[in-house]
Formats: C-alpha cells, structure tokens, sequence
C-alpha cells in the first residue's frame, strides 16, 4: 500500500489517499477537492471508502464533491458513530470501536481515541496508524471544542502509547509523518 498524502484547506490538514491491491481510500479529504480529485483521476482507480476520522470541517469539508466524483460507483462515506450529533452531512455508515476494515490490502482496526471529539479514531494496522488529530509529531489535538474532553484526551494518548510499536509509521491529521 503507498500513502499519499495532500495537505489540503486553510488549517493544512493532511489528506492521505491510499493506494493499493487495485483500489482506493480516503482519509480525511478537509478541503481543495479539486486536488483530490486531481491525484484521484491520476491515479485511475475507484474509490472504496472516504474515512473521516472525526468531524471538523478541515477533516470533512471536501466529502460530498469527492462522494460526488463516485457517481454511484458504489464508494461509503465512513464516520464513527459518537459523532452523530455534531455533523450536518449523511455518511453511508457509521464505524463501531474495533471494527476491522480492509483498506488497500491492509487490515486496519478503528481504534477509538476521544478527546479531540467524542468520536475521534485512529485506524491502525500492525505497521502504520493514521491518528486524526489525536496525535501529532510534537503534540495533540485541542480538547476545547465541542464534544473534546480533556480527561478522554489524557486516557486516548496513554492507551496510543501501549498500542504504537518501535518503527511503526504515524501519519497524524496536521504535520508531517514520523516513525515511532
């Protein structure tokens, strides 16, 4: 699976778009479809899943024109459940704690990591971890917003500290990607 990763919107939210085992999937399109759907078109390959990995605007803002590209091609709009309340947008499906999702050829598990929001997630694999905004090179996700917690926060960074291994890839929602 290749990563790829656009930054994208006024808040330069990264966008990864992953590429491989003949499809695609996107995570956290915040901002610029036209770019997305650029690096899309060149790629030439459908798109399975859109991913957000909670629901700020810099994370969700380029969804519909990206869902719209798909054309009934049959691509899900993916959101956790606990952020139902905060968006104002239809997701074909709501993702639970510990579902698996095969993305590209990789396994991913939807990690629950609240704090920056109530329904924050990461998605990590035995090798790579997309955090959101959870986690970031040099810190994390600010907890003053609505549905953000301070104490979930401190629990959510003290469990990713458990989960992430030496050498694992971490492609946080701002910044640049890091080996553990």
């Amino acid at each position: 699976m290749d990563v790829i990763r656009l930054v994208v919107g006024p808040y330069k939210a990264n966008c990864y778009i992953l590429n491989g085992d003949g499809e695609l999937n996107i995570i956290d399109p915040g901002g610029e479809a036209d770019k997305i759907t650029q690096k899309i078109n060149e790629l030439n390959k459908l798109v399975k899943f859109i991913i957000n990995t909670h629901y700020h605007f810099d994370h969700t803002g380029a969804n519909a024109e990206i869902k719209e590209q798909s054309r009934g091609l049959g691509t899900a709009l993916l959101i956790h459940e606990r952020e139902k309340e905060y968006i104002d947008f239809s997701p074909d499906r709501f993702l639970q704690d510990g579902e698996k999702l095969g993305l590209s050829g990789v396994e991913f598990e939807v990690l629950p990591t609240p704090g920056h929001t109530a329904g924050s997630f990461c998605l990590i694999s035995k090798d790579t971890i997309f955090t959101g905004d959870t986690l970031f090179k040099d810190g994390y996700g600010r907890t003053d917003l609505p549905g953000g917690s301070d104490d979930d926060m401190a629990q959510s960074l003290a469990l990713l500290k458990k989960k992430i291994r030496p050498g694992m890839e971490i492609y946080p929602g701002h910044g640049d990607f890091y080996v553990a």
